[in-house]
């Protein structure tokens, strides 16, 4: 790097050895590697939950309680009914699909198993409901599901700065969502 960047050019016989301006140079560039190693992601030692698992515990507590308002900082408000707003944008957005291709009675029987274990859904009864075969079922949720998904990364990239930033923005929302009262 002192070769390459010409930083010999720098050392100036007037201000000192250049012993000296070659170890004060080696210990900047580890205080440099040291701060880069110890430096903390948005978060920091924040234990971050998949969405998947969290939406197959409890997809139902999206709402705010009471209970949450009179707890939560305004922050950490903010940031959940702002992770509320991305999840139920994607989900308008694929019904919107579903209701455009005429598969509105689709969505609503599938759409509560979007994020549910594939233990937790009774294939046959879905498939009694709809009136269509269970591996057509099957096919169906595993294409809504992907579809939900997609969307929802679409609907943090509009989100964010840069098409990188997604991955670490999905986590915040999965956090702010996972987040209860303190």
């Amino acid at each position: 790097m002192i070769l390459g960047n010409n930083w010999l050019q720098r050392a100036d016989p007037n201000r000192g050895r250049f012993r000296s301006f070659l170890l004060k140079s080696l210990q900047n560039f580890l205080n440099n590697v040291a701060e880069r190693n110890h430096a903390r992601k948005r978060g920091g030692d924040v234990e971050f939950i998949s969405w998947d698992n969290w939406m197959a515990e409890g997809p139902s507590d999206i709402s705010i309680s009471d209970h949450a308002f009179d707890t939560l900082p305004p922050e950490r408000l903010f940031d959940r009914r702002w992770a509320q707003t991305v999840v139920e944008q994607a989900l308008r957005r694929l019904r919107e699909e579903c209701e455009n291709k005429a598969r509105l009675r689709l969505f609503e029987a599938l759409s509560a198993y979007l994020t549910a274990e594939r233990v937790d859904v009774s294939y046959a009864n879905l498939s009694a409901t709809l009136g269509i075969a269970e591996s057509a079922v099957k096919k169906q949720l595993h294409n809504m599901r992907q579809r939900y998904r997609w969307l929802l990364r679409d609907e943090v990239l509009h989100t964010v700065e840069a098409p990188d930033d997604v991955e670490d923005e999905i986590r915040h929302l999965c956090a702010a969502l996972a987040a209860g009262p303190e």
